[in-house]
């Protein structure tokens, strides 16, 4: 089979290597958790957190006569995936049994989907900061997931954690179309928003829900592919692109000194941030795939994949460009602020019936920048929507001032409470009676005569005098009024 290349080689992408240009090749395989209250074939839980071996059936731990059963809650949760990812929705697919030793499946094999998935091709469309790039995705498969075996509880022993075992998962398989780590990043970010968004992961990497097995091959641009090395189970964004990064340099090492690349399986060291060798690479056939005798084939009809399509939700792609055409913010605001739902539901409260730019600063700027600073996220901000949405009002109501609406974002952050309250109980309005801010502005135009002379040359240092008002007011004069005063008393146009 050829393989058609939807990319053609970009010399900025390429790596700089001692004898040459190289070009790095990366698919992934992405291991998506399904969000279902019950496994993919029994009726077990799939909360996490449990203690060792509470979240398992019969079915799960193979006794002799058990049966697997499909959950519909899976089977609906990869078509809406699939339809999330413009992808083709294949009608029939068949379970195959992966015949693999599995220390901690305990039926010894895997039932999963080979040649008939449930969903086919696809496309993600990645933003990047001077291109819009389209990845093809190969397909999504459901498979069960395997347990957990612990080797640091005994010094002789192995132990075995079976709550995992029989979760239903979602294998995205993505085209070899990524050309750099920060590509790859900015996919498992995207692909990480889509299943948030639809409801059908959660994404959380630090708990397991999702992880990926990166494929890493790098060749001479215009060349055929060279011979790939999957890294496994890679559980951060951020290591996918430090594994990604270490990899094709070794690769590139390995060929420049006349040497050839082993297919195999390799891990991600965090500490040490390099791969190491873990297993050579099985092919499809060394798996010894079959349908599963205790399993149809999988059918639903048109009509059923077209009802869940009409209730999808708005999904990244098309929030993004209702907030530019609707709100009028940037592309660059729109990405920062659709990047989760939750942080695009929460500006959209704080714009309603305001300016949409101005609402899109603060929830930016000021709000996301001290969630970051705290290690916060938008669920457990301490400053809600409306309490944002009122000191916005007391700005544009002329109540206070700019610096005085980041004060007083300050103390709710910290003491929380009506905005408008505080205003009110701590004196913090902003003074709008011209003959009071005139006496300022006349004090400080008289305590620094020279300073006048020279404004009236270089009319940009009336800035000055602005902050200097403002800091003898305490940041309570209407700056508007402020610069009024100074232009008509310094003889400025």
């Amino acid at each position: 089979m050829t393989i058609v290349e939807a990319r053609k080689p970009d010399p900025k992408k390429f790596i700089k290597g001692a004898t040459g240009d190289w070009e790095v090749v990366i698919g992934m395989e992405v291991h998506a958790q399904v969000t279902s209250e019950a496994k993919l074939f029994s009726g077990a839980s799939t909360e996490f957190g449990k203690d060792p071996n509470a979240n398992v059936s019969f079915v799960d731990a193979a006794m002799p006569g058990m049966l697997p059963v499909i959950n519909e809650e899976c089977v609906r949760q990869a078509i809406r995936t699939g339809l999330g990812l413009k992808a083709r929705i294949n009608l029939k697919s068949v379970f195959d049994r992966k015949n693999y030793f599995y220390p901690d499946l305990p039926q010894g094999y895997q039932i999963s989907q080979f040649k008939q998935p449930i969903v086919g091709e696809g496309t993600i469309v990645l933003d990047m900061p001077d291109e819009r790039v389209e990845i093809g995705v190969e397909r999504l498969h459901l498979e069960q997931d395997a347990g957990k075996s612990l080797h640091d509880q005994h010094p002789t022993m192995s132990f075995v954690d079976l709550n995992r075992s029989g979760v239903a998962l979602m294998e995205i398989v993505s085209k070899p179309d990524l050309r750099s780590s920060d590509e790859a990043k900015a996919y498992l970010t995207k692909l990480r928003t889509i299943l948030r968004y639809l409801g059908t992961c959660d994404g959380n990497m630090d708990q397991g829900s999702m992880r990926a097995d990166v494929n890493v091959s790098v060749r001479r641009p215009g060349e055929p592919f060279g011979t790939r090395c999957e890294i496994k189970n890679v559980n951060s964004i951020r290591f996918v692109g430090q594994a990604i990064e270490y990899e094709a340099r070794r690769q590139i090492g390995i060929l420049e000194d006349g040497g050839t690349i082993d297919q195999e399986t390799r891990l991600f060291d965090a500490v040490k941030g390099e791969t190491r060798s873990m297993r050579s690479k099985e092919e499809a056939h060394d798996y010894r795939y079959f349908p599963d005798p205790d399993l149809l084939p999988l059918e639903f009809t048109q009509a059923y994949v077209d009802d869940l399509a009409a209730h999808l939700p708005e999904l990244p792609d098309d929030k993004k460009g209702r907030f530019v055409a609707d709100y009028g913010l940037t592309a660059y605001d729109a990405d920062v602020l659709v990047a989760e739902k939750v942080s695009a539901d929460f500006f959209e409260q704080v714009a309603q019936g305001r300016d949409a730019k101005v609402a899109a600063n603060w929830v930016i700027n000021e709000l996301f920048g001290r969630l970051n600073k705290e290690g916060l996220d938008v669920s457990t901000s301490p400053v809600s929507a409306a309490q944002l949405g009122a000191i916005i009002d007391l700005i544009r109501a002329g109540t206070i001032s700019g610096k005085i609406a980041k004060d007083l974002f300050e103390i709710v952050w910290s003491e929380g409470g009506d905005p408008a309250a505080i205003v009110e109980a701590r004196g913090m309005k902003q003074v709008t009676d011209l003959g009071a801010i005139e006496k300022v502005v006349d004090e400080i135009i008289a305590a620094n005569p020279d300073k006048v002379a020279q404004a009236k040359e270089k009319p940009t240092l009336l800035g000055w005098f602005v902050g200097q008002v403002m800091k003898a007011s305490q940041g309570k004069a209407n700056p508007q009024a402020v610069n009024d005063l100074l232009k008509a008393k310094i003889g400025i146009e």
